[in-house]
């Protein structure tokens, strides 16, 4: 050690100042702490080791060397003014005895303060912050120390000061200044009415992707290998027939290949037909299956699913795609890998294949987050650009040539890993919350649970963002989550694990309790705890609005050889329909709609309130598998009354509401009626004459 090569060697770390003690130490910092005072120079005469011609300190004595002037802090203390937010100071506390009192940690060596280190934990909602060991910051629950008996002890024993702050302590050896906040920083209701769970109607196979028609059916796909091998693995619930099992079920044809990961939405066409593309490995993944729902309840239905591989395929080969309904009525097909946990397919392709030749747009962010970002999230903004959600960041595109016009701030993550992403297999889910006419607000999107890479920490919180606002900001653990827009605004969140990511065998602890977040509510006060199940629906579960307003709950296929592959479907009551309170009816005639057309209910019958209090919405048609509700939109349209009828207008435009078919719901106060299908917008791509095959049903225009 030499003088010289201490000071080089903190300048070549851009720091202005350097310390050298015992003869071989060389200390390196922006400044000086803990109140440093000169000494006499006599008191640094512990020759260099590497010159013993120069001064390297002595007994716990540095020699100082500056560039430009020297700043020195006084001893820290215990940060207790100027707090953010509601928290305050309770004290150096104890380490729990072989573990950690407060559960997520987070290092910054660099610049760690109590302040950034409270900041960040009422970011994520945790009411208790710790700052440790100088670099340690560490979140929680309040309740985390008191139900161990956390025990504050000698202030004395918290002596480290924060490097970002060196004017106060950031714990010590096994201690933490610890604050905790004062007051309610989030709000989980828990309503007297929750709604429960009910067992619906044994299932035939394990469902992977669940599908309401617009003949109020509902149809199931089932991956190949999963269930009774003697099945087709595509089934048609009837609804109104659950209590006669023999005539509920109808076994469904013609899916040729493997829909094993499979994206789905529904057509705009007139016959409201089921599309399926992709799927598990070679032709498969290039798979698009057609299905054209007819009959009623009650009423038998007989068609079945048409697939013809290689005549109608994809363009690539797909296995986690996202399909959506895109503004012009075209659908969309994006992402995915090229098989079973093969390599990525970053790109993007139309149905139906636009005139050319290959007509495949590749998108260079897929390729860099693979494979944290299958089943990537698409909602059409109001502006008809596409809102983009893969892994833990967001983009906006244009809808032509698929350019990215905006780059969104990354999605906050967990408190502890910025990097826990909200896709396949992280796989979190997403929604658009409710927009209300006269459509002036921007489209707010969001997105709730997900997963860590590695340690498989399942993310507990929500996050939301209006993307195309002016500086769009984001503001119960769960991964394997499903979300479902229920006809009252608000949203259901259920399914899935407390641990883990997506996958089999990959997540532990099933959550059994069902969440009911509500946008109208303050945030930080949105989330209401409903009831449990006793089912776990881990990976391949699914759950999806019916036309009567329950949520029908299936699926899982976890094969972890402690959670079954399951067949039970079940039906969630919620609390809206929990009360005994009896649901409105209306009549409708037209049920096609064009945008900003005036369409008449009749003969509306409430038993609770008055016309004055009504509401109507639009929830739109929907399919889901693996947490992807696609095609998921909610609106409440402009309406006027008189008597017993009311006229509503429909969207304005194809950025309010996509072309396609949506369930139309009025509510007597809180109670919505059994919804009637109404088609919006037309089929302006002309799907109804897709594809021009032989062996597809082409419902015309």
């Amino acid at each position: 050690m030499t003088v010289e090569l201490c000071v080089q060697t903190c300048a070549a770390q851009n720091f202005t100042v350097a310390g050298l003690e015992f003869s071989t130490q060389c200390f390196c910092g922006p400044n000086l702490v803990a109140g440093a005072a000169a000494a006499p120079d006599s008191a640094c005469n512990m020759a260099c080791g590497g010159n013993s011609t120069e001064a390297c300190g002595g007994p716990a004595r540095t020699s100082v060397y500056t560039r430009g002037p020297l700043t020195v802090f006084p001893v820290p203390t215990a940060q207790k003014d100027n707090l953010p937010g509601n928290y305050t100071y309770a004290g150096c506390l104890h380490e729990v005895q072989g573990g950690r009192i407060l559960p997520w940690m987070i290092e910054w060596p660099l610049n760690m303060s109590a302040t950034i280190c409270m900041e960040q934990c009422a970011a994520f909602g945790y009411p208790a912050a710790g700052v440790e060991f100088g670099i340690q910051c560490f979140c929680g629950d309040i309740t985390d120390v008191t139900s161990v008996n956390g025990t504050i002890g000698s202030e004395a024993d918290c002596n480290i000061p924060c490097p970002g702050d060196p004017t106060h302590l950031c714990g010590g050896g096994a201690r933490l200044n610890y604050y905790t906040w004062q007051g309610d920083l989030n709000v989980w209701h828990t309503p007297k009415v929750t709604g429960w769970y009910e067992f619906f109607v044994p299932g035939v196979i394990v469902p992977l992707i669940a599908t309401v028609g617009i003949n109020n059916k509902v149809t199931f796909l089932e991956k190949h290998g999963t269930g009774f091998p003697n099945t087709t693995g595509a089934y048609e619930l009837d609804l109104s027939l659950v209590n006669n099992f023999d005539a509920a079920w109808r076994e469904l044809f013609g899916v040729k290949t493997d829909v094993f990961c499979a994206g789905s939405v529904i057509l705009p066409d007139k016959a409201g037909r089921q599309i399926n593309v992709g799927g598990w490995s070679g032709e498969s993944t290039f798979g698009v299956r057609l299905f054209t729902p007819n009959g009623a309840p009650g009423v038998n239905s007989t068609s079945d699913w048409e697939e013809d591989y290689p005549a109608l395929a994809l363009q690539r080969g797909r296995w986690y795609p996202t399909a959506a309904i895109l503004s012009n009525g075209s659908v969309l097909v994006i992402g995915g890998e090229t098989g079973s946990n093969a390599a990525p397919q970053p790109n993007l392709e139309i149905l139906p294949k636009p005139d050319g030749g290959d007509t495949v747009i590749d998108l260079p962010w897929l390729q860099r987050t693979d494979p944290n970002n299958l089943y990537p999230f698409v909602i059409v903004l109001p502006s008809q650009n596409l809102f983009i959600g893969y892994w833990n960041e967001a983009r906006i595109l244009e809808p032509a040539n698929f350019d990215t016009i905006t780059e969104l701030p990354n999605i906050p993550g967990n408190v502890n890993n910025f990097l826990a992403g909200r896709t396949y297999p992280l796989e979190g889910a997403a929604v658009p919350l409710p927009q209300h006419a006269p459509y002036t607000d921007p489209l707010e999107v969001l997105i709730c649970g997900g997963s860590t890479v590695g340690a498989a920490e399942a993310s507990d919180n929500c996050v939301s963002i209006q993307p195309e606002a002016a500086q769009p900001q984001w503001p119960s653990k769960r991964v394997l989550a499903c979300m479902v827009s229920l006809p009252d605004g608000t949203v259901m969140i259920m399914n899935g694990a407390v641990q883990g990511v997506a996958g089999f065998g990959l997540a532990n602890d099933p959550n059994l309790g069902a969440v009911l977040y509500d946008p109208t509510l303050p945030r930080n006060q949105r989330m209401s705890i409903l009831n449990n199940t006793i089912v776990a629906r881990l990976y391949h579960s699914e759950a999806i609005l019916l036309p009567d307003a329950r949520i029908l709950v299936s699926g899982s296929d976890p094969q972890d050889d402690k959670n079954p592959e399951e067949f039970r479907i079940e039906v969630y009551v919620p609390p809206y329909l929990a009360t005994g309170l009896k649901q409105p009816t209306f009549n409708l005639t037209q049920s096609d709609w064009a945008y900003n057309g005036h369409y008449t209910i009749t003969n509306i019958h409430l038993f609770q309130g008055t016309i004055s209090n009504l509401r109507v919405s639009l929830v739109a048609a929907t399919s889901s598998t693996h947490g992807n509700t696609m095609g998921a939109r909610t609106i409440f349209p402009a309406f006027s009354c008189s008597g017993t009828s009311c006229t509503i207008t429909a969207p304005p435009n194809a950025g309010v509401s996509p072309p396609g078919w949506h369930m139309l719901f009025i509510l007597d106060g809180p109670t919505p009626s059994h919804a009637q299908w109404v088609r919006i917008g037309g089929d302006p791509s002309q799907l109804g004459n897709w594809p021009n095959l032989p062996g597809f049903t082409r419902p015309g225009i």
